[in-house]
């Protein structure tokens, strides 16, 4: 695997990672952040998911330098590493439950 694919699966995983501290911040509830622990506010859990969405888009751009303008492989490692850290989150809300 290139470079570049590691990028996208690492830009993917970010971005599924943003999304639920995205909408615990737009609900206003509390969910585990490395920033403050379980009792991540919705302050943090936003900016957290901005990070998150920050480091991702660094990824994606640093991925396609020098790339034609469509999509090649690094789109199917980006829904890897997307699916792969949201079938972990599942899991582990399902089996661990430390946002409950």
């Amino acid at each position: 695997m290139d470079g570049s694919r590691i990028a996208s699966f690492a830009a993917g995983l970010l971005v599924a990672n943003a999304a639920p501290h995205l909408a615990t911040a737009v609900t206003r509830r509390r969910h585990l952040t490395p920033l403050a622990g379980r009792e991540s506010g919705p302050a943090v859990n936003g900016a957290w998911s901005a990070l998150n969405l920050a480091a991702a888009t660094g990824l994606l751009v640093w991925s396609a330098r020098g790339k034609p303008a469509r999509w090649d492989a690094d789109l199917v490692a980006f829904g890897l590493g997307h699916a792969v850290f949201a079938a972990w989150m599942a899991a582990s809300e399902a089996a661990l439950a430390p946002n409950h």
